[in-house]
């Protein structure tokens, strides 16, 4: 008979170290283990957690937390120009990075120090220097917590979008991820280094995708403070979307505003350049803080709440609204 835990700390389980119980909780290593539980526990709310880098507890649950960490990596197909491969939900995705970098298998280098695991990769389809996920994911296995039944979601199915996907969106709660099939590429790699700090670093030549992932990783870290030390869960708010006329229309007021042009002829502008330009790296609220280096990152100083967070958070969307008309969107789970 599977037995959760009673009365556990969440702090250990999220990258903010925000303390914050849950009244149940069980630790999943298999799909048969979570199809027992949820089945025998149905009138209990209930609710996933992996790496817990991408969410906020603003309070206790009193529910019952599980925790994906279900392990495991196998290369399912192999063809003379790419490799199949299934990877566990639980496993943590930086690991699986470097794996695929020790195989010599491309396509996910520019992904590599993004915190988090494998199964909540697709859910907002991550995304670093000019590669999303949506570029190598082929499918994933999922476990429907209506029918109590494992399924398979091709990519076509999954409505990727800008950090989106339908798990994300009207299909959020009705699935919870098993593992994932990535397609990823063997030598020659197609290297992508077209953005941002990538395009100056190996300007006029072609590096490896291991010197691509030592690139991106030396970047990482010497913006983004490591969780361990400083709680974070890197990125707090979404880079917004606008129409070109309402590009055209700030650029009157702000000359030097940067901007992506997006597939669907929208501007993505970089959220940090407008928190930055509004004056809040280093501000403090409670024991949140906007970080000192990286305007988009805010961080616990040792003993924040949750709430701490979410109203610094609040101030910066209300300040970059009034200044530029601009709605931030978060990229953290509020829970």
């Amino acid at each position: 008979m599977l037995r959760f835990k009673e009365e556990v700390s969440l702090k250990p389980y999220n990258t903010f170290g925000i303390e914050a119980y849950t009244k149940y909780f069980y630790k999943v290593t298999n799909t048969s283990s979570l199809k027992e539980i949820v089945a025998k526990n149905q009138s209990l709310p209930f609710r996933i957690i992996g790496g817990g880098s991408n969410v906020l507890f603003t309070e206790n649950f009193e529910g019952l937390t599980l925790l994906i960490a279900n392990k495991g990596i196998e290369v399912l197909k192999e063809t003379t120009d790419t490799v199949l491969v299934e990877v566990q939900a639980g496993e943590n995705w930086h690991d699986f990075v470097c794996w695929s970098l020790d195989q010599n298998y491309g396509g996910i280098e520019n992904l590599a120090l993004i915190p988090g695991s494998v199964g909540a990769a697709p859910i907002q389809n991550i995304g670093a220097y000019g590669v999303e996920l949506t570029s190598v994911f082929k499918s994933c296995k999922v476990f429907n917590v209506n029918t109590l039944e494992e399924e398979i979601i091709e990519k076509k199915d999954c409505e990727f979008d800008y950090r989106s996907s339908i798990f994300k969106t009207h299909q959020k709660g009705n699935y919870i991820i098993t593992s994932v099939c990535f397609e990823l590429q063997k030598s020659p790699h197609k290297i992508k280094i077209t953005y941002g700090a990538l395009k100056t670093k190996f300007e006029n030549t072609r590096p490896s995708i291991q010197e691509v992932a030592r690139a991106v990783i030396e970047i990482r870290e010497s913006k983004l403070p490591d969780p361990k030390i400083l709680g974070n869960s890197g990125s707090f708010f979404k880079n917004p979307l606008i129409s070109k006329l309402h590009y055209e229309k700030l650029t009157k007021k702000y000359l030097e505003l940067p901007y992506y042009t997006s597939p669907n002829g929208m501007y993505k502008i970089p959220a940090a350049w407008l928190i930055d330009q509004l004056g809040f790296k280093g501000t403090h609220l409670g024991g949140a803080a906007v970080h000192e280096k990286q305007a988009l990152v805010i961080v616990n100083t040792g003993n924040a709440k949750g709430k701490d967070i979410l109203a610094l958070a609040n101030k910066i969307q209300s300040a970059v609204k009034l200044a530029y008309d601009i709605k931030l969107e978060l990229e953290v789970n509020i829970l």
